[in-house]
């Protein structure tokens, strides 16, 4: 019976936006409620040093970006949540859509003044492609911004979703009274004192009653009167079940920063999302109340602790126990594995654990046996899909800076590619290495984090390539293979799996390669079936 109740009072979910819409502030306000940390650090005070928990690396506290997932676990009101915090910068969009495999559902923060922003886009996108349930929360109330309506209507449009408000502001920016909690019946009235932890709520179950004029003055009152009949009228119904289908999505105002609204977001999803899901595997779909334990690498982090060269795999249970000192699976080599101390997060803080259920996220000490998409199963032969790389944006040349550290240049640049920071492509005419990143930003960080980890330096040089295309394996007797081989010589390459890449150095040259060798199949992800 243990085992059900713990997957049931699992909540595991990411935060997703544009960059400064609040994620990491929010981030930290859920933390508060869970008791697990005293005081938030304001992201973008300088005043404050201390930064943001889920902040950890150097360059993501002199930017004030989350630039690595962090995991974050704390208890709430019997529920044990896990949340993965995922880089708003649109540089890290891969890591991103990686930790995407790993969540149940997802918050998207949306900030109140900017709307919809491409970044935002490109994420609900991947969710509504896995139909990931979401809920909206829009964020910085207490700012001049965007009309309500106007709001819920882009939401709609840009991002294709089904809206229902389950709450609504009183005013907004100077004007902000507070917000109605719909899904409450109940207003929350708005100090704008940021130091109370949690704001006192006031039950009001009838919107007629007189009370809500000596609460929020007339004006203001009889303008949310009409605002809710029109939010009844418009929007339909919250229905769970199209929620959870990825069909309706529950939105919420508020303000992170003061710590407003959060409680009613908090409360409201620990009641409605999802409990750990099932996950396809190439073989089947497994279901987490299975007996057997299986779970999937989803990140690899490197250097948690910059004294110790130690790597962490993040792991995502999907099904049954996984415990301490038991041996597992690794299916990818074939061989038993155990993990005398795994670890559960909270921010910087690690501890050991015994026990973990489906939902949870477990770190696992790693010498260099896992990479990204790695299986881990009580003996079964299970693949999990989706966790592709994807067509890189920008290319450069790697190279030494420091001829006498060229050891450990390589090894880091092996590591963070582990990590999937970058890719790493190797050209097959010469061996010179070319590393290729979703966002210029990542090239900074490889440096940053090869000098300060590894010791090594790096230079690089710029490389025209257009779109590095994954070629499907053909038989190399192919007359056709045979020539595009010889023919496209200086433009190919390996990845770290040594799948051959062609890198294509103008859209006009890749459409006329794809003409002329017509059997030959081109893919902009590594991962195509």
């Amino acid at each position: 019976m243990k085992f059900h109740e713990e997957i049931n009072r699992r909540r595991t979910f990411g935060i997703i936006s544009h960059p400064d819409a609040g994620k990491t502030t929010l981030t930290e306000k859920l933390l508060l409620f869970g008791g697990a940390i005293q005081e938030a650090g304001a992201v973008k005070s300088n005043k404050i040093k201390k930064g943001a928990t889920s902040d950890f690396m150097e360059i993501e506290r002199q930017r004030g970006i989350s630039v690595a997932t962090s995991v974050l676990a704390f208890e709430y009101d019997g529920y044990k949540i896990n949340i993965l915090d995922t880089p708003g910068h649109k540089d890290f969009a891969e890591d991103t859509f990686r930790t995407l495999t790993a969540v149940d559902s997802v918050i998207v923060v949306i900030d109140v003044a900017k709307g919809v922003e491409e970044q935002t886009e490109k994420l609900v996108e991947v969710c509504r492609m896995r139909n990931i349930p979401m809920i909206v929360f829009i964020n910085k109330l207490d700012r001049e911004g965007k009309d309500a309506f106007d709001l819920l209507d882009e939401i709609e449009q840009k991002l294709n979703l089904k809206v229902v408000p389950l709450s609504f502001p009183i005013g907004m920016g100077y004007d902000f009274k507070g917000i109605y909690n719909i899904w409450e019946k109940n207003i929350n009235l708005f100090s704008g004192d940021s130091r109370k932890n949690i704001e006192e709520t006031i039950e009001i179950k009838d919107l007629s009653s007189v009370e809500l004029d000596k609460l929020v003055g007339e004006k203001s009152a009889n303008t949310l009167r009409e605002e809710v009949e029109l939010v009844q009228g418009i929007y339909p119904e919250f229905n769970k079940e199209a929620y959870l289908n990825g069909e309706q999505q529950p939105v919420f105002f508020g303000s992170a920063l003061n710590n407003f609204g959060v409680r009613e977001l908090l409360d409201c999803f620990v009641a409605i999302a999802p409990k750990p899901r099932p996950k396809k595997s190439e073989e089947r779909l497994v279901n987490p109340d299975e007996d057997k334990f299986s779970g999937f690498v989803f990140k690899i982090h490197a250097n948690m602790d910059p004294n110790h060269r130690d790597r962490l795999a993040f792991i995502k249970i999907v099904s049954g126990k996984f415990e301490r000192n038991t041996p597992y699976l690794h299916v990818r080599n074939n061989k038993k594995l155990k993990f005398s101390s795994p670890n559960a997060f909270f921010a910087e803080k690690k501890e050991i654990v015994d026990v973990s259920y489906p939902g949870d996220i477990v770190g696992l000490h790693d010498t260099g046996n896992f990479k990204i998409g790695d299986t881990l199963t009580e003996g079964e032969e299970l693949h999990y899909k989706g966790i592709p790389s994807f067509s890189p944006e920008h290319f450069r040349y790697i190279n030494n800076a420091d001829p006498m550290k060229s050891k450990q240049l390589a090894k880091g640049i092996d590591q963070l590619m582990d990590e999937g920071v970058a890719q790493l492509f190797t050209l097959e005419l010469n061996g010179r290495k070319v590393i290729g990143t979703v966002g210029a930003l990542q090239y900074e960080v490889i440096q940053y984090r090869l000098e300060h980890e590894y010791g090594a330096k790096c230079s690089y040089e710029n490389l025209n390539v257009h779109k590095a295309c994954w070629v499907q394996p053909t038989d190399p007797k192919n007359a056709e293979f045979k020539d595009f081989k010889n023919v496209k010589q200086r433009y190919l390459a390996k990845d770290k799996k040594g799948q051959l890449v062609f890198l294509a150095d103008s859209p006009f040259s890749l459409q006329m390669t794809k003409d002329k060798y017509s059997t030959i199949k081109f893919h902009y992800t590594s991962e195509y079936s």
